[in-house]
């Protein structure tokens, strides 16, 4: 599985620890406005020794093949704008994943996270050998919901009270995206 992977306007990296003051210093740039869309954090959270142990486990869950988390970093800076997350990978006759993906505020509306699932999924529908990716995405985030469809994306359907978002048990739309190429 390649460490970076580049789009127009994208490098897609892997996550590893050397990336902890980056994804840090994310977080901290971005923090009031994820609350909408994340779970809540405590102040450990955003301290660069969190997300190097954070880090850490993104690599162990990628060598034993339980997930894949890629960094966004603008083609010619060294900052983070956002990550894409392929979670809780299942093998076997399911082989399919949870799909996560955050993106700076002040980058949204540019087509940026668009461009990077679509590398994304050519990897977890390539070389991973997935079938299924599931994203759940509250209704009231339209942005996100934009991106999933413009994806091709299906909605499966409303599971109520799915996550809990900033201490709030929140609906999510069940949305689907298929490997037909496998079947």
């Amino acid at each position: 599985m390649e460490k970076m992977l580049f789009t127009n306007r994208l490098v897609l990296r892997r996550s590893e620890t050397a990336l902890s003051e980056l994804v840090t210093d994310y977080f901290i740039r971005n923090a009031d406005f994820l609350k909408a869309w994340d779970a809540a954090h405590d102040s450990a959270f955003y301290t660069e020794a969190y997300q190097q142990k954070a880090l850490k486990q993104d690599e162990r869950d990628f060598l034993q093949g339980h997930g894949l988390r890629y960094w966004l970093m603008p083609e010619n800076e060294r900052r983070i704008i956002g990550n894409i997350s392929f979670n809780n990978i299942v093998m076997g006759p399911f082989c399919s994943c949870f799909l996560g993906y955050r993106l700076d505020e002040k980058r949204q509306g540019r087509g940026l996270m668009t461009e990077a699932l679509k590398k994304g999924i050519e990897t977890a529908f390539g070389p991973l050998g997935l079938h299924r990716i599931e994203a759940n995405i509250m209704p009231k985030n339209k942005a996100s919901l934009r991106v999933a469809e413009k994806l091709d994306f299906k909605n499966e359907g409303l599971s109520t009270k799915y996550l809990k978002i900033n201490g709030v048990w929140e609906d999510h739309i069940h949305m689907v995206l298929l490997n037909e190429e496998i079947e």
